[in-house]
């Protein structure tokens, strides 16, 4: 190839520049594990398509929510394959952690629970296959369903709990609430997902009140606060929110809002999106003051 290039190709500044990769990592995924395969000018400099951009956001994504490197390249291959099997493939998982709950199973749960997070980013486990079984299972009314469902709940808040107390101790410390009526395994799944390297994420327990969070805040110090709230933000909420936040010293978030723009506004605080790829991220650029509240 010559160095007079199609426009389609980026450099490797441009690419650093897109997807705020580090170069000597980019570099390691080429030669050390082959995910990444650019073109070359004939002076020796990478080139790299739109696609190549495309892949190094999803490995970006992938090892942000905890999968290893060494597992990225089969998330590549499984790529390939059409939505239906991915589907089909969930739906296994699923039903794989559904049987163990029936059968009182904590072996073969044990063993689910550890491949699902060996395999897949945390997001995908937590959003595809963990809670959807939670959440079906909690709606039984047949006899011994309810027992099926207490007995995954116990296993799942103290794997989840047991996962958050493996942050580094010595990151910066989150500090995360929910609102009334939070149950608390989704509260810990919330936790998990805005966990990080760059980040340690302490849950309160359920019905914390929120007028004593300052209490606590002047306790912990932490540098941020996070609530968890379910749906759209009432008008009474809101100004609970809006004390709140006048009575603590770090900054204030919000996640699992929806449709509350209106009812927050000229309150000082960051809403989380946690659906989208990398909350964890966006806690973290908060916390090193590169989101504006």
């Amino acid at each position: 190839m010559t160095d007079a290039t199609s426009p389609d190709l980026l450099p490797m500044r441009d690419v650093v520049s897109l997807t705020g990769i580090n170069p000597v990592t980019l570099r390691a995924w080429e030669r050390r594990h082959g995910l990444i395969r650019p073109q070359r000018t004939e002076g020796g400099h990478r080139l790299y398509t739109p696609g190549d951009v495309q892949r190094i956001r999803d490995i970006l994504h992938w090892t942000a929510n905890g999968l290893p490197i060494s597992k990225v390249g089969e998330m590549l291959a499984a790529q390939h394959h059409a939505p239906v099997q991915q589907d089909s493939a969930f739906h296994d998982w699923r039903a794989a952690v559904k049987r163990a709950a029936m059968a009182f199973d904590a072996w073969a749960l044990e063993g689910v629970h550890g491949q699902l997070f060996t395999l897949l980013p945390k997001a995908i486990v937590l959003r595809e296959v963990l809670l959807p079984v939670w959440q079906e299972m909690a709606a039984g009314r047949a006899f011994g369903e309810r027992s099926q469902w207490l007995f995954l709940d116990s296993f799942l808040r103290a794997r989840l709990l047991l996962r958050l107390q493996m942050n580094q101790a010595d990151a910066p410390r989150v500090l995360l609430a929910g609102t009334e009526g939070h149950a608390e395994l989704p509260l810990l799944c919330t936790g998990l997902l805005l966990s990080g390297e760059q980040q340690r994420v302490d849950v309160l327990g359920c019905g914390q009140p929120l007028e004593e969070l300052p209490l606590v805040c002047a306790a912990t110090q932490p540098a941020a606060l996070v609530i968890a709230v379910q749906g759209p933000v009432s008008a009474g909420l809101a100004r609970r929110l809006r004390a709140l936040q006048m009575e603590i010293a770090c900054p204030l978030a919000l996640t699992g809002v929806a449709d509350s723009q209106a009812a927050l506004q000229g309150i000082p605080l960051r809403m989380l999106d946690e659906q989208g790829d990398d909350v964890a991220g966006m806690l973290n650029a908060l916390l090193r003051g590169a989101l504006d509240l």
